[in-house]
């Protein structure tokens, strides 16, 4: 079976948007325990995996409409569509790994989804009083083990593109990282080299020019 040479596994809040989007939807549902476990897992006291569980079932299930119609007005970061466009004449899968939920990732993508290979994340049981947090890829400190989705998808080289806690661990098994915001200084403190980025438009740029003369 032929493996691609490349896979980019890409962070969704705060890297396909324009702005954290979880997290802020986390603070306006929750803000009493977003402002109290925030902090802890920014400053790695606290797993993602215990903290977001405990944010997110704290939430009444009757708010999930009003959290995705929360969600419908994110603005995509620049440059999102044309990279794209340029990983599709590549012939590189892309794919989303986020600590957010299903939910939100789909309704910002909208038809774009169709263009991933995957889309992991978190999804949510309704039926009871308050949100049930399920991920078939929870494992360690994350709710959503990124690394274990990578090692899914066989390849040369693994590009992670992403920008706070919830990507380090992907970060630091990746073979090419493009980091901004807090990732950044997670991996300048365990001296993991980086590209730093602030849109697609810079993404695609790099791979290309790499390409060209590779």
């Amino acid at each position: 079976m032929n493996h691609p040479k490349k896979i980019i596994f890409c962070d969704f809040d705060g890297t396909i948007t324009a702005e954290e989007t979880f997290v802020a939807m986390l603070k306006k549902f929750s803000p009493e325990l977003s402002a109290k476990l925030m902090p802890e897992m920014y400053e790695l006291r606290l797993t993602l995996r215990q903290g977001v569980r405990q944010i997110l079932e704290s939430i009444p299930s009757e708010k999930y409409p009003e959290i995705l119609e929360y969600t419908s007005t994110k603005k995509i970061r620049p440059g999102f569509v044309e990279m794209l466009d340029y990983l599709d004449s590549q012939n590189i899968p892309f794919i989303v790994v986020s600590g957010g939920l299903r939910g939100m990732v789909e309704t910002v993508l909208g038809d774009l989804k169709n263009r991933t290979q995957g889309i992991y994340a978190v999804d949510v049981d309704t039926s009871s009083e308050y949100l049930q947090v399920k991920s078939e890829f929870e494992a360690g400190n994350e709710l959503v083990s990124k690394v274990s989705i990578m090692e899914k998808y066989p390849t040369q080289q693994t590009i992670a593109i992403g920008d706070s806690v919830t990507d380090l661990n992907m970060a630091m098994q990746a073979s090419l990282v493009f980091a901004r915001d807090r990732l950044s200084h997670y991996l300048n403190d365990r001296k993991k080299p980086y590209i730093p980025w602030d849109n697609f438009f810079d993404i695609r740029n790099y791979l290309n020019k790499k390409d060209q003369l590779s």
